[in-house]
């Protein structure tokens, strides 16, 4: 019997930028993110691409025809593909808060307008099958908390001009759930924000990371899932936890990263506190890896829903020095191939 060939297993590029930089680690050169997924293997399976972040050093947001068709080759040339892109959306990579004044918000579009055309062309030369444009909201709950309703109405509607745009571009954006966004830090608050975006191109970017803290409520107590003296050791309530939250978010998520968390928060660099990417194999995971992905992957009833072409592993803010041994990458492509063995499927290709 053949082995599941889908979802395909991307690796995230984001991690050699995010909290990188003069107040932290130096950031890893895109090359090196890209030779280090190329090279993992795993009884003989790699990873089949990687997500791209639309950032320097990584990749311009104003890059030319030219410099998007030298990325096509430089993925192709390692026989990987190109899934989600992340769109520079925040204040200082030209863009600004959703919830912002008409400039912010305009400049916001402006940079998901620019995403969306690298999109296309990297679609275009057949680079990219499949994969969404992230975005968030660009500002913190603090400042989102001093007006909920007026700031939800504002980042609604910043999202809804961007999904038109997007639109034009045959692209969805993918709104992430990570508990540093304004508007998106709980997972009601999420749900409230997309169902006021009221577009059909716009859905939810689940991070296994991040959305165990939506079930502590952090930056959003009234949203707590799991009772406040929660014991870790709890199997059963962490469960009925992750299936209630899954349950309300899964018919919005259309872009899935696995992850492991260890409950706790973290940032590096000019990077928020938010949920703290671990290793795979680290022992403090409160995560079943493959058991828990499959909350997101099939729905209520145990079914398959087939919603993802491809899946990709987020490990933001790791060390260099982690980053840069190839037994972390075989690692995490183990626990991809642990995931897409329990809840993938097979096709013909």
């Amino acid at each position: 019997m053949q082995k599941n060939n889908y979802p395909k297993l991307h690796n995230a590029s984001w991690p050699g930028v995010v909290g990188k930089g003069p107040d932290s680690e130096p950031p890893i050169p895109l090359d090196t993110m890209i030779e280090l997924t190329a090279n993992a293997e795993v009884d003989g399976v790699k990873f089949d691409g990687f997500d791209l972040f639309l950032f320097d050093p990584h990749m311009d947001i104003d890059s030319s025809k030219d410099d998007i068709k030298r990325m096509a080759e430089k993925a192709q040339s390692k026989n990987l593909e190109i899934g989600s892109l992340v769109a520079p959306v925040w204040t200082p990579t030209g863009g600004g808060s959703a919830m912002g004044s008409k400039e912010d918000r305009d400049r916001f579009v402006t940079q998901v307008r620019k995403s969306c055309v690298i999109a296309q062309e990297l679609r275009a030369l057949g680079v990219r099958p499949n994969g969404v444009v992230r975005i968030d909201s660009s500002v913190d709950p603090a400042s989102w908390a001093e007006d909920p309703v007026g700031n939800t109405k504002l980042i609604a509607q910043t999202f809804r001009e961007a999904c038109d745009i997007a639109a034009d571009y045959g692209e969805s954006l993918a709104a992430e759930g990570e508990i540093c966004w304004g508007g998106m830090h709980g997972w009601k608050s999420m749900i409230n924000t997309l169902e006021a975006v009221d577009r059909p191109n716009i859905g939810f970017q689940a991070d296994m990371a991040h959305t165990l803290l939506y079930l502590l409520g952090y930056n959003k107590p009234d949203e707590r899932i799991l009772p406040a003296d929660f014991d870790w050791d709890d199997r059963e309530t962490l469960t009925a936890g992750l299936k209630t939250l899954t349950a309300a978010l899964r018919p919005w998520t259309i872009d899935f990263h696995v992850a492991q968390n260890d409950g706790t928060v973290f940032g590096a660099g000019s990077h928020d506190k938010t949920g703290r990417h671990c290793q795979a194999t680290d022992p403090n995971g409160k995560l079943n890896i493959p058991v828990d992905a499959g909350h997101w992957l099939r729905d209520e009833d145990g079914t398959l829903t087939k919603r993802f072409r491809h899946i990709c592993w987020d490990g933001c803010m790791f060390p260099n020095e982690v980053m840069m041994q190839p037994k972390t990458w075989n690692d995490i492509l183990a626990a991809m191939i642990q995931v897409r063995d329990m809840h993938g499927w097979y096709e013909a290709e």
